[in-house]
């Protein structure tokens, strides 16, 4: 009798602790579905390259210079966004810089716009169509976060001929709102994202002689716009 008792007692101690451990993974497997609801990932255009004087390049003038202006031209694997089927947004041209090296060693030269463009709602990845020329030259993205701080992404090795599209991954942002890239920052909901600066290519020393040519087209991101189409309609704006 006593045996079964014990028995009987260490039976419901189990199922006790077996219930309890559900009901504390519970809320875990919850927290993880809230995070993957609130989620509206799309892939938006950037930057097309079609105007004129938007863009400009600069190096060190010890080392050589640069030119940058517009090309007809598209890559043929590209393929338009669905929402801008049939809009007739004029797609014609790509970027093309030319770099003339007064000298070999280690030097990088910059491509950028007159205005930081911004992008919408949250970046997760950054897309760009690139000729390399197949050297081992390193194409860097140039991004300001939610303070205006700058950071360099290392894109890609522009190894390769022809076309290619390079992609970057944003990493995300710390816990504390503060520390590595911020997009967003909790006390203003309705201010965030990144701006990108420009290009940086970093030029392998053994390559970095005679003239140098690069073109880009099509600057793309993939972004989280949950935060954006569920912001308060009836908050201030801080822009005074």
């Amino acid at each position: 009798m006593k045996r079964a008792v014990i028995v009987a007692l260490v039976l419901v101690c189990a199922g006790f602790a077996f219930a309890q451990s559900d009901d504390s993974d519970a809320p875990r497997a919850e927290l993880i579905g809230i995070d993957t609801a609130q989620q509206k990932l799309k892939e938006v255009s950037v930057e097309k390259f079609e105007h004129d004087g938007y863009w400009a390049s600069s190096m060190s003038t010890d080392t050589g210079y640069t030119s940058t202006r517009l090309f007809a031209g598209a890559p043929a694997g590209k393929v338009p966004l669905e929402e801008e089927e049939g809009m007739d947004i004029p797609d014609r041209f790509v970027l093309g810089t030319r770099v003339d090296f007064l000298r070999r060693g280690h030097t990088s030269f910059t491509l950028y716009p007159l205005r930081p463009i911004p992008i919408e709602g949250i970046t997760k990845t950054i897309s760009v169509w690139v000729v390399g020329r197949n050297y081992n030259h390193e194409l860097k993205i140039l991004i300001e976060d939610f303070f205006g701080r700058p950071y360099e992404l290392y894109v890609g090795t522009l190894n390769f001929q022809g076309w290619k599209r390079l992609t970057v991954a944003i990493p995300p942002q710390a816990e504390d709102g503060i520390n590595g890239i911020v997009q967003r920052n909790y006390h203003y909901n309705n201010q965030l994202g990144l701006k990108v600066t420009g290009f940086r290519i970093e030029c392998d020393p053994m390559e970095a002689f005679g003239s140098y040519y690069i073109y880009l087209d099509d600057l793309r991101a993939t972004v989280d716009l949950f935060a954006e189409d569920n912001r308060d309609p009836d908050d201030m704006n801080d822009a005074w």
